[in-house]
């Protein structure tokens, strides 16, 4: 699985959203993708898709498989289109935190967990696409990044077992979980404030391209890379991750139902700001690019 046989996203084109399948470099909007179907409209969000992925991936794999991007006179080049927020309103954003053995090594936290620890993540003020400019919030002066994996779920599950987990994942985008870390050192009796940490606008850039899963021979096999300005910050892989994405997803499912399109970040690698010496944190004017395999690249400028 050296190559992608194809990508998903929404382009802006003219004002409007358009969801496209990218194979080779060339796009596609995926209602003609999937012509003769119920989908064979102009879609601007890949919710639905997710919410029956089992029916319409196999049907795009058929598509792409029989050339339909490959010699249709209506594709464009995927050079220079701007790509927008891929997901506009998923169910659930769950994050995992303290989830790589180098950033626990790196920050100042007691222990390693003993399962995955989780948070929710609030969705409409802070999903942004690649691009997409996010305000540094006025009162935060430990304004931080972290280059993360999510996973976007694409069958409803409940009570999974690791070893049949990831046959529940749709697929894979970036994800950056920018972070308030003026709180985290306060520690009252029922813990950090994780809204004030996680929850500002603009907090959660993803994109901009959704991975099907089965393009992904191993999502503990994948190299995570940020940089902020082009000095690359973090450069590690998902094979740091404490408890890797089968182990998440079971977790989880043992506490919620988790349906289409809810999406899971899982946890970041070392190299945050927050755990360098001295510290070093995001500031007007910065511009961070993340990259994990062939997810494409999520550029988010700091205003």
């Amino acid at each position: 699985m050296t190559q992608t046989p194809y990508r998903l996203a929404v382009m802006k084109t003219g004002g409007a959203r358009v969801v496209v399948v990218e194979h080779a470099g060339r796009m596609l909007p995926l209602g003609d993708v999937l012509a003769g179907t119920d989908l064979a409209g102009t879609l601007s969000d890949l919710g639905p898709v997710i919410a029956q992925w089992d029916r319409y991936g196999p049907a795009i794999d058929t598509a792409v498989a029989t050339g339909i991007v490959a010699q249709s006179a209506e594709t464009i080049s995927a050079d220079g289109v701007q790509l927008a927020m891929p997901f506009a309103s998923p169910p659930n954003l769950i994050c995992i935190g303290a989830n790589y053995h180098d950033h626990v090594a790196e920050m100042p936290i007691p222990m390693v967990p003993t399962q995955p620890y989780a948070f929710l993540k609030p969705t409409r003020n802070t999903l942004r696409g690649t691009g997409d400019a996010v305000t540094a919030p006025r009162h935060v002066t430990m304004f931080d990044f972290e280059a993360e994996l999510a996973v976007v779920i694409g069958r409803a599950c409940k009570d999974v077992t690791e070893a049949d987990a990831l046959a529940y994942v749709a697929g894979y985008c970036n994800f950056n979980d920018l972070s308030a870390r003026d709180w985290i050192a306060s520690r009252p009796p029922i813990g950090i404030d994780w809204f004030l940490h996680k929850g500002h606008d603009g907090f959660a850039p993803m994109g901009p391209y959704f991975l099907p899963a089965r393009f992904v021979a191993d999502p503990q096999d994948l190299p995570v890379r940020l940089s902020v300005n082009g000095v690359v910050k973090q450069d590690s892989t998902t094979a740091q991750m404490i408890y890797g994405v089968a182990a998440i997803i079971a977790h989880l499912s043992r506490t919620a139902t988790l349906l289409p399109g809810d999406i899971i970040a899982t946890g970041t690698p070392a190299g945050v700001g927050h755990g360098r010496h001295p510290p070093e944190y995001l500031k007007p004017g910065d511009e961070i690019c993340m990259e994990i395999g062939a997810l494409g690249r999520l550029v988010t400028p700091i205003v």
